[in-house]
């Protein structure tokens, strides 16, 4: 991540560099929560046999972290949903189901009906000073 040469290629691929943290290149919020979820997955082994075998892990992983893990920091909703701008439709079924559940059984709702979490209008790993400076927004 530091060699210049890498730098360099990514220049050339049109690749924008971006950091977890100010001047920490080699920590990335979202592959670091990432990490941490397939570590917890019940079949994440203590060890892989082979290269083949770790490739294989993770393609099932990440099949399952992008179509079916409900994430929360996008409103528990899946990242495939929210990059296909599904995000509002799928909430909206999510708050009629609850709703429907609300009406059906009042006594197992202490406060109020629930609500699914909001949609947050960006997700980002450093905020720029203004949000002129970025179209980072979900849709």
């Amino acid at each position: 991540m530091r060699s210049k040469a890498v730098a360099l290629l990514l220049s050339d691929l049109g690749v924008t560099g971006t950091h977890g943290r100010p001047y920490t290149s080699n920590d990335n919020p979202y592959s670091e929560a990432q990490f941490k979820t397939m570590k917890y997955r019940l079949e994440f082994p203590d060890r892989f046999r082979s290269i083949e075998d770790a490739r294989s892990f993770c393609q099932g992983f990440f099949e399952w972290d992008n179509k079916e893990h409900r994430h929360s920091g996008i409103g528990l909703l899946a990242p495939e949903v929210v990059h296909y701008g599904q995000a509002q439709d799928v909430r909206q079924r999510m708050e009629e189901t609850l709703l429907r559940a609300y009406g059906l059984h009042t006594e197992r709702f202490v406060n109020k009906a629930p609500k699914p979490p909001e949609l947050p209008k960006a997700v980002w790993i450093n905020k720029p000073d203004s949000e002129e400076k970025s179209d980072a927004t979900l849709h």
